[in-house]
């Protein structure tokens, strides 16, 4: 009977129940983004609903016990956001700009008077002081009706391309500047976008217009904390896909840039800046050098600026979790640093991770710029409970500091790019990572009743790729890297231990089950070993080889990592896995690491990525770019990476036998039938080239920095109380708690 009730119902979508008896509390998401909460008394069986700060109250007795205390700090971003459109389709969470486009257009299109502020923008629109779309020949609507009629007619007697040097001096006269186009076909283009959004407007040609236009030529990109370096940095703490991530963004964003201001006819050179931590004491890396060139860019660079305080600059690394007490002083130096090296302000801000996200958001409301929020992992959800009993984590991880932070950058960003739907809202039967700071409470400091709202339209996938100069497929033989075979064999297989190897590989004809991550918990590189060690069958169908930190304790100053590494040194004893398993510590050699998967398939092998949470997976999408059969995490973004059984294989890391299994199963079925090999690979393959390419993120990055500019221009985007409540916040609360966190010294380890 209790099966076929609407109690069942509640139970199955229940993802959280509260018991302080004689009450159940349970937390119900119908689905993606929809919350519900209700209380049940076991013993007279009666069902009320609460609040979401009701909830809450009861979820912190857990911790406080019965509280009486009516005065908690809660925080409500809701009505702020009360007046702004959002869907209510969870299937439209993370499309922000389309719905966007579809309602602002709506409105601004209803009359003719509403698109004074489409005119307005396109007067006013300019670089460095020149004017890029319209001159004051145009003064009016009709005005620009009538010249869009008149260069239309004269553009479409030229050549098709006919430079715009040839036609300057006339569509001058007629009231427009350089930034339609370098050709009379791109122009009138342009002319045709702009005539049929004045005549019938259509949000995905106002979308297509305002992505032409040039609007973005200097970008300041975030990312504070690790060592921020393109060589001999992966590995060390706090170092690894973030820094692989933006470097290989930014090349392609670099050439994105220059083709559209080409495209433009504009002759402008572009900077991009990658603002990190200079680190003096920079353990063999670039770290310490203020500016560096990005290799295979002309105009990015990265900048450095030390984290000071009154007593001078912090020479040494620190942890990512204890960074939050310089980052004040940090914008101010940035700030100026900024200036100096762009000579004006830049037209876009990018945030990575938490620290980069608060930073980016400091001096985004400080230069008045638009700002991108990438939060590529946020911790909330990486440890259970990490909000409710935030003090038993306090003094390891400040985690009070780092979900403060978060609220702060999420609700000041004008957008946010997520790399998977997973990242925002989860799945089905799993909370997203965004969608996990809706309503959450740290007892005794404060209380969020609403702190981000999936549906908003400021969210956005645009999913990333890997380096195809790096990473292609084990196929492509004319390109491989082969002179690195030699050195790839002995890291593989030379019996030698030592402080890059250890562990044997007696069976040299097996399949190779890979894999490449951080040394930490979340990881799961030792559940990984464990899973191999246990399984017989797995154990004689293949050999394992990790890729992962350091396998000497005394080599790492990272907790984590040397819990890790101490654990794996006992599994190995454990399992007695010599002969089968190869422990390899950090590569840090990008060209290597790529011919690393090619050659791991040519062994037939494949690749899996064991994490307990992965909010995107871009090693699963490095191997199946190069051919590699995967395996990867159910939770977060690699189940949507992968089409599991077609392109790859989702695995659950909280299920090791079963994990075991499947690999097991995969390997046996393609000692039958070596097409099964094949077909996967094939598939992994065709998935990355029509979704996870660079090229197509950074088409996409600066069609929205366009569109949301532009919406922030003509609307009430700014969201002016909403950045006034989150500067209260801030200093009411954030500012004492990053005071809270100690400072390091030099001479710590």
């Amino acid at each position: 009977m209790l099966s076929d009730s609407p109690f069942s119902e509640i139970l199955k979508s229940a993802q959280e129940a509260i018991v302080l008896p004689p009450f159940v509390a349970i937390a119900v998401r119908p689905r993606p983004g929809v919350w519900e909460y209700v209380r049940v008394n076991v013993h007279e069986l009666c069902v009320d609903q609460l609040t979401v700060s009701e909830y809450l109250h009861f979820k912190e007795e857990l911790v406080n016990g019965e509280s009486n205390d009516n005065f908690v700090l809660e925080l409500d971003f809701e009505p702020f956001n009360a007046s702004f459109p959002r869907p209510n389709r969870s299937s439209s969470i993370g499309n922000g700009v389309q719905f966007l486009n579809r309602h602002l257009s709506s409105i601004m299109f209803r009359n003719k008077d509403s698109l004074v502020p489409l005119l307005d923008f396109l007067r006013a629109h300019n670089y460095k002081g020149h004017v890029m779309m319209l001159n004051d020949r145009i003064q009016s609507l009709s005005q620009l009706q009538s010249a869009l009629v008149k260069a239309e007619d004269y553009l479409s007697k030229l050549p098709p391309d006919e430079p715009y040097s040839q036609f300057d001096y006339v569509f001058r006269g007629m009231g427009f500047e350089r930034g339609w186009g370098d050709t009379s076909q791109r122009v009138l283009e342009m002319i045709h976008l702009l005539l049929d959004i004045l005549q019938a407007p259509d949000p995905s040609t106002l979308e297509t217009f305002l992505g032409r236009i040039p609007m973005v030529f200097n970008v300041v990109i975030l990312s504070p904390h690790g060592y921020f370096g393109q060589a001999n940095v992966l590995g060390l703490p706090d170092t690894g896909g973030q820094v692989v991530y933006i470097l290989d963004q930014v090349r392609s964003l670099e050439n994105e840039m220059l083709l559209r201001i080409q495209r433009q006819g504009l002759d402008v050179k572009p900077r991009i800046l990658i603002v990190t931590r200079l680190i003096p004491d920079a353990k063999g890396t670039t770290c310490n050098q203020r500016l560096e060139r990005v290799s295979g860019t002309e105009h990015t660079h990265i900048l450095r600026v030390p984290f000071r305080t009154e007593k001078g600059i912090l020479r040494k690394w620190i942890s990512r979790f204890d960074v939050w007490p310089y980052l004040e002083t940090f914008v101010q130096d940035v700030a100026s640093e900024i200036s100096a090296e762009l000579q004006g302000v830049p037209d876009l801000i990018v945030g990575n991770y938490s620290d980069g996200n608060l930073v980016a958001s400091l001096l985004a409301y400080k230069l008045g710029v638009t700002q991108c929020n990438i939060a590529h992992a946020l911790e909330k959800t990486k440890y259970p409970d990490s909000d409710i009993y935030w003090k038993n984590f306090e003094d390891k991880y400040h985690f009070s500091c780092q979900f403060t932070a978060d609220l702060i950058a999420m609700n000041n960003a004008d957008f946010i790019i997520t790399s998977t739907y997973q990242e925002i809202a989860g799945t089905k039967n799993t909370v997203g990572q965004y969608e996990s700071h809706t309503a959450f409470t740290l007892p005794g400091l404060y209380r969020v009743v609403h702190g981000i709202d999936v549906f908003d339209t400021k969210f956005n996938i645009v999913s990333p790729g890997a380096d195809m100069c790096i990473y292609f497929s084990y196929s492509e033989k004319p390109r491989r890297l082969t002179a690195l075979h030699g050195p790839i064999e002995k890291l593989l297989y030379d019996p030698e231990q030592n402080e890059e190897h250890i562990g044997t590989l007696s069976d040299r004809s097996k399949p190779i089950l890979f894999s490449m991550a951080r040394l930490d918990r979340v990881k799961n590189m030792t559940g990984l070993v464990e899973c191999f060690g246990k399984n017989a069958k797995l154990r004689e169908l293949v050999n394992l080889v990790i890729v992962a930190g350091y396998n000497d304790a005394k080599k790492s100053n990272d907790r984590e990592e040397i819990s890790e590494i101490e654990k794996m040194h006992c599994l190995i004893k454990k399992y007695n896995l010599d002969g089968q398993f190869r422990w390899i510590s950090s590569q840090t050699n990008r060209a290597r690491n790529g011919e690393l998967y090619r050659y791991i398939a040519d062994t037939r092998g494949a690749f899996v990525q064991p994490a307990f949470y992965e909010a995107f997976g871009l090693t699963v999408v490095e191997a199946m770019t190069c051919g590699l059969p995967t395996f990867a995490t159910c939770h977060g973004g690699p189940a949507e990476i992968i089409e599991d059984g077609v392109s790859g294989f989702h695995i659950d890391p909280y299920h090791s036998d079963q994990v075991a299994a499947l690999m097991a199963d995969f390997f046996q079925r393609c000692k039958e039938d070596p097409s099964h090999w094949n077909n996967i690979s094939d598939a992994g393959l065709q998935r990355i080239n029509e979704r996870y390419t660079w090229k197509i993120y950074s088409e996409r990055l600066m069609t929205l920095a366009g569109v949301y500019g532009f919406w922030k221009y003509v609307s009430k985007l700014e969201r002016r109380e909403t950045r006034r409540y989150l500067e209260m916040f801030y200093i009411l609360k954030f500012h004492d708690l990053a005071k809270s966190v100690p400072l390091a010294t030099d001479d710590q380890h």
